[in-house]
């Protein structure tokens, strides 16, 4: 459960900083992509380092608030990366 919260949270947070920051957007389908792998992993690697919200086992409301930021925020920073490097590659 948890991983398929990272997922789709990523997926929206891509899809959110797309939309945010105009420089980095690269389509409704590559910001979803890059979100849902920026979302499983930065959900992955807080939650391996206790702070991904679900690191203590528990389905509480916090919880899954925690695991839905952690991926929200993962999809975004990945889009980042992935925006910044196809801008560069541009030039």
């Amino acid at each position: 459960m948890e991983l398929i919260i990272g997922l789709i949270s990523g997926a929206v947070g891509g899809n959110v900083a797309g939309g945010l920051f105009k420089n980095i957007n690269q389509g409704t389908l590559m910001n979803s992509l890059a979100g849902i792998i920026g979302g499983g992993l930065g959900g992955t690697l807080l939650g391996m380092l206790g702070m991904g919200g679900m690191a203590d086992g528990g389905m509480d409301i916090a919880s899954i608030l925690g695991q839905v930021a952690s991926g929200g925020v993962g999809g975004g920073v990945l889009l980042a990366i992935v925006g910044a490097v196809r801008n560069m590659m541009n030039k």
